[in-house]
């Protein structure tokens, strides 16, 4: 069936919409990352540069290292930004732009997250690397989807009964990261932990400046939950996005965590661009490794 051009909206130069690309300008493998000046922190490890472009908060480039193809691309803050760039990237990917129809044959991404994140759980240290096994949205995103078969829905149902969550808010849900993809990323450098997608940076994640807080006890109930072996133990907010777009989509995705504050003991780090830094080397060299 054909996509209307009210449904598939592409620029004057036949790229897609908001991230101004074409099909040819993306890779099969891609780094997310939030700020649009990370993706030049990214990009100056690559061996070569073919491509740069940028429209609003979405800038991108594609390049290589050791001989394979990367794309990094900055989404913004949110998912709200993540429907975007998640839909737009498997539209290049997996739909004819001149025909406006779906390709028979899909294409499989591989999308890394490299963000910054705030533990939530006491022994995680500041500047340490985690890596997300599951997500856990609070944003609400995967409810206007057909998403059922991606959602573990008795881990959210543990969450809700442990928080006593109220029914105005959005109802949490919980996705898995991509066991396969993770693996190639994983080693002893690396936690794994369970991460809780927020959809803000202050009354959403606890914190409090002038506006009082509705439940001033969400920060404890995040952290004295587990499910199974499974314990809360970072914030960000844009992971579970990622991975129930990519899971409905077909994709692989996996986010990799930055610790720069730490909530349950009040730290931030000393120099959170020399460990993102660090994250970011670390990530391109386990992506390149044979």
């Amino acid at each position: 069936m054909r996509l209307e051009p009210s449904e598939l909206v592409l620029n004057s130069d036949r790229s897609i919409y908001h991230l101004n690309l074409l099909p040819e300008d993306l890779a099969d493998t891609i780094i997310t990352v939030g700020d649009p000046d990370r993706v030049a922190q990214v990009s100056q490890y690559f061996d070569s540069i073919e491509l740069k472009k940028g429209k609003r908060e979405f800038h991108t480039h594609t390049g290589t290292v050791k001989g394979k193809r990367i794309t990094v691309v900055s989404t913004g803050i949110g998912t709200d930004n993540i429907d975007i760039v998640l839909n737009e990237l498997d539209a290049l990917a997996n739909i004819d732009l001149d025909q406006r129809i779906v390709k028979p044959k899909k294409k499989v991404l591989d999308i890394v997250r490299i963000g910054t994140s705030g533990a939530i759980q006491p022994d995680i240290p500041i500047d340490s690397f985690l890596m997300s096994a599951y997500a856990m949205g609070f944003d609400g995103l995967l409810h206007f989807y057909e998403s059922g078969g991606v959602r573990d829905e008795a881990f959210a149902r543990a969450f809700v009964e442990h928080t006593d969550w109220p029914g105005e808010k959005s109802r949490p849900y919980v996705v898995p990261y991509d066991e396969g993809l993770g693996k190639s990323l994983l080693s002893n450098r690396i936690r794994l932990g369970v991460t809780v997608t927020n959809i803000g940076f202050y009354g959403p994640q606890g914190r409090s400046l002038r506006l009082p807080l509705a439940d001033p006890g969400l920060r404890e109930k995040l952290r004295s939950f587990s499910y199974g072996k499974h314990q809360l133990t970072n914030l960000e907010m844009e992971t579970s996005g990622i991975y129930g777009l990519a899971k409905l989509l077909g994709h692989r995705a996996v986010s990799m965590n930055c610790i720069l504050a730490n909530r349950a003991t009040g730290e931030f780090s000393e120099n959170p661009a020399q460990s993102v830094d660090e994250l970011i080397r670390y990530t391109l060299e386990r992506l390149t490794s044979p």
